[in-house]
C-alpha cells in the first residue's frame, strides 16, 4: 500500500512498564500506584528469574514527572496493549526490535552458559532493508544498542553516534529506517549508579523530546513516522498479565525450561507523525510489530522468525495511522493540557 510515509524512526528507551508511566492517563487501561522517586536509586532485578518470582516495584510516575510524554500521548497515538516480546531484560527485547527474534532469554554474559553468546546469526530488518535497496542507520553510542550482537551488523558503517541524528534530521538526510538510542545517563534506566541524586526520568524524557523536535522541524517531517517505546519492564509492576504464546526450551535457573518466553510485560509505545491518530489504541502489539510495520511499509519479505508468521498474534502498527486524513504538520507541543 502506498502511503505518505517514507521515513521511520524507532526511539528505544529503557525499563518502564505501561502502569509505571501511563497508569493514570485518562481513558487508558492503567492502574493507580504510589508515586515513584526520581531518581529511583536501585536498579530492580528484571531478568527472567525476577519475572518468574513475581516481585516488582509497585510505583509510578505521572503527568508532572513525564509531561512531555503525556503531551505526545494527548496529541498522537498511545498504545495501551503493547507488550515486550520476551519476559526478561534488555538484550532479547532489543533483538526483537531489530530482528523480530531472539536466541537468548536474558542478557548475554560469560556466566550464562544456558544460552548462546554473541554475535548471533539472525536474519534481521536492517539487512533485509539494505538488500532491497533501502537505507538504515543505528544512531547509538558504544554499549547502548545490540546491533553489535548480530552478524553482519557488528561493524557496519551505518552504525553512527547518537549525536549525528540531529544533524541528519535537520538537513533532510535521515535514512529510510532509523534506530535511535539515548547516550548513557539519558535512557531513563533506573538506578543512580553514580550516586548523584539527580533526576533520571525527566532528563531522559527531555532528550527524547529534543530528538522529536529535531525531526519535526526538519524537511522530512511530512513523510515521517516516529515510534517511542521502552525496551523492557525494568522490575516495575504492570497489572495486565502478558499472554503466553511460546515457552523457553533452553536451560537456565530453576524453573526456566518450559517457562513463558513470549510475551513479556506491557510497556508504553507512542506513535508520532502527521498521520498518527489522536487516540488510545487498544490493538494487541509488541516490539515485533514495529518490525512488521517497516516490512509492510517497504514491501519486504518476511524471514522465518515465529513473530513474523501469518498466524502471529501481534499486529503491525497500521491501526495507529490514518493515511487518508490531512496531515497534521504542526510541531508537537511539549506541554500537556
Amino acid at each position: 500500500m502506498a502511503t505518505p510515509i517514507s521515513h521511520v524512526i524507532i526511539v528505544v528507551k529503557e525499563n518502564h512498564t505501561f502502569d509505571n508511566y501511563f497508569g493514570t492517563f485518562p481513558g487508558a487501561n492503567g492502574a493507580t500506584l504510589p508515586a515513584a522517586p526520581d531518581p529511583q536509586v536501585a536498579d530492580p532485578l528484571h531478568d527472567h528469574a525476577a519475572w518468574l518470582s513475581g516481585q516488582s516495584l509497585h510505583e509510578q510516575y505521572g503527568k508532572a514527572d513525564i509531561s512531555g510524554y503525556w503531551a505526545l500521548a494527548q496529541q498522537y497515538a498511545l498504545c495501551d496493549n503493547y507488550f515486550t516480546d520476551v519476559a526478561s531484560q534488555s538484550e532479547p527485547n532489543h533483538l526483537h526490535l531489530i530482528a523480530a527474534d531472539s536466541p537468548v532469554i536474558d542478557n548475554s554474559t560469560q556466566a550464562r552458559k544456558y544460552q548462546p553468546f554473541p554475535p548471533y546469526h539472525l536474519p534481521n530488518l536492517p539487512a533485509t532493508l539494505e538488500a532491497a535497496g533501502h537505507s538504515w542507520r543505528n544512531y547509538a553510542d558504544p554499549l547502548t544498542s545490540y546491533f553489535t550482537h548480530i552478524v553482519g551488523l557488528t561493524s557496519h558503517p551505518w552504525n553512527v553516534p547518537a549525536s549525528q541524528f540531529d544533524t541528519d534530521a535537520k538537513s533532510g538526510k535521515l535514512p529510510d529506517v532509523s534506530w535511535l538510542f539515548a547516550p548513557s545517563g539519558l535512557s531513563e534506566h533506573p538506578g543512580d549508579f553514580a550516586h548523584t541524586g539527580k533526576p533520571i526520568v525527566r532528563p531522559g524524557m527531555q532528550w527524547t523530546m529534543d530528538r522529536i523536535h529535531a525531526a519535526a522541524t526538519g524537511p522530512l517531517w511530512a513523510q515521517t513516522a516516529i515510534f517511542v517505546t521502552w525496551d523492557d519492564w525494568g522490575g516495575w509492576s504492570d497489572h495486565v498479565a502478558p499472554p503466553l504464546v511460546s515457552r523457553w526450551q533452553g536451560g537456565g535457573h530453576a524453573g526456566y525450561r518450559g517457562s513463558q518466553f513470549r510475551y513479556g510485560p506491557r510497556v508504553p509505545c507512542l506513535a508520532i507523525s502527521p498521520y498518527a491518530r489522536q487516540e488510545i489504541d487498544h490493538t494487541f502489539l509488541s516490539h515485533a510489530s514495529i518490525v512488521k510495520f517497516c516490512m509492510r511499509l517497504f514491501s519486504l519479505k518476511a524471514w522465518g522468525a515465529p513473530a513474523l508468521q501469518p498466524n502471529d498474534r501481534s499486529g503491525d502498527m497500521w491501526t495507529l495511522f490514518d493515511f487518508n486524513a490531512p496531515p497534521r504538520l504542526g510541531i508537537p507541543s511539549p506541554t500537556p493540557v
